[in-house]
């Protein structure tokens, strides 16, 4: 099974780059993990929010391909890091062959990529930047692998 990352945008702030691939460099021992970084549209600052969710909804579902596409979403269902762990692993002994996450832009999705995804996951129901969440779901992601295969990163 491939994971893909899929992140709107560059991350500007200095540290999380570094933090981001820190985790996906671990990753690596459980499973193939590519990060992709979809550009912001073009003169994104000047669009609506809605003219903006739709540009970048068309870069999302082109980037996505054929597989499972799950939303990194405030309204998305709720896990504890054991929940998740056990989500993910239903996921990955599943039928797709690519299980394909999303961090949207500041203002979330369009409709159509709402249609084409399967779900919905929230890290919390605090909110976050779309800068901060990539960081949290990499460090969430590794330490769903590390409860499954009983390793000690996760200390319950």
């Amino acid at each position: 099974m491939k994971i893909a990352l899929l992140f709107v945008g560059k991350t500007e702030s200095g540290y999380l780059p570094a933090a981001i691939a820190t985790y996906v460099e671990r990753l690596a021992r459980y499973a193939a993990v590519a990060v992709k970084i979809i550009p912001e549209p073009k003169n994104a600052k000047q669009l609506s929010e809605p003219e903006q969710k739709k540009r970048e909804g068309e870069l999302i579902l082109s980037a996505a391909g054929e597989g499972e596409l799950l939303l990194l979403d405030e309204r998305g269902q709720e896990f504890s890091s054991e929940e998740f762990a056990v989500f993910l692993g239903k996921k990955l002994h599943g039928s797709a062959k690519q299980l394909t996450f999303v961090a949207g832009g500041a203002y979330g999705f369009s409709e159509e990529v709402y249609r084409r995804a399967s779900g919905k996951v929230a890290l919390s129901r605090m909110t976050f930047s779309h800068q901060m969440v990539r960081l949290f779901f990499v460090e969430q992601l590794y330490r769903a692998f590390t409860i499954m295969k009983g390793e000690p990163y996760h200390h319950r």
